[in-house]
């Protein structure tokens, strides 16, 4: 009797994610990442070759969760159903760092808030500036996106920043943008503008405590450049 291929992808499935429950997912290749996630995905079909394909188009992991949904919808087998799936895979991963990062007691810069800044705003090909806002004791208020805009041509208002700032009663705030580039060097017109929102909250005793520019693979932080004083 001929072996039903069903069952076989079946099997395979389940020894993948006992795979993963044994060893963790630092045991898999990234392909298998990528295969064990579209198991979810695309149920009753091998998606070994899919996840390979996706690879082979976007490069790596990162770059399949970064893609665009059209982009991700035109791979034979992907689908919009799926390529949905696979966008809301980084906004999960995104909200869980924002509440994470919400949760430490106090907050100018840690670790939390440069991971929920790369994931949020990493790979995104227009520029997008957000405003963290906290109060007395540093804890987070809100993370806002004042401004979305194309690359390199995010226009932001310090008095809507402060207006904002006011509204929230916040007590300092943190500025942080993406560069679609990869780039994290600040331009000139990066470095204006956190010294005209910074001066500017000065007087409205509000505290700038960074500006972290947000690249591919890496990001700038202002005060640990020493850019603000």
């Amino acid at each position: 009797m001929a072996e039903d291929p069903g069952e076989d992808r079946s099997g395979h499935r389940d020894r993948l994610r006992q795979k993963f429950l044994n060893a963790g997912i630092e045991a898999f290749h990234e392909y298998e990442v990528v295969e064990l996630f579209l198991t979810y995905a695309i149920p009753r079909r091998d998606v070994k070759p899919l996840a390979k394909a996706l690879l082979r188009e976007f490069g790596s992991l990162k770059g399949i969760v970064d893609a665009e949904i059209g982009d991700l919808a035109k791979i034979k087998g992907v689908g919009k159903a799926s390529a949905i799936e696979i966008i809301f895979l980084k906004e999960l991963v995104s909200l869980y760092l924002k509440q994470k990062a919400m949760e430490k007691p106090q907050i100018a810069c840690t670790s939390e808030l440069f991971d929920y800044c790369r994931t949020a705003m990493g790979g995104k090909k227009d520029e997008e500036f957000c405003v963290i806002y906290l109060d007395a004791q540093n804890q987070i208020i809100e993370f806002e996106t004042v401004q979305k805009g194309v690359a390199n041509q995010a226009v932001v208002y310090p008095r809507q920043v402060l207006e904002n700032a006011l509204k929230k009663k916040a007590s300092a705030i943190i500025l942080a943008h993406n560069h679609p580039s990869g780039h994290v060097r600040p331009s000139d017109a990066d470095i204006r503008l956190t010294k005209t929102i910074q001066d500017t909250a000065r007087m409205l005793d509000i505290l700038v405590h960074d500006h972290i520019i947000i690249g591919e693979n890496r990001f700038f932080s202002f005060r640990e450049e020493g850019l603000m004083p």
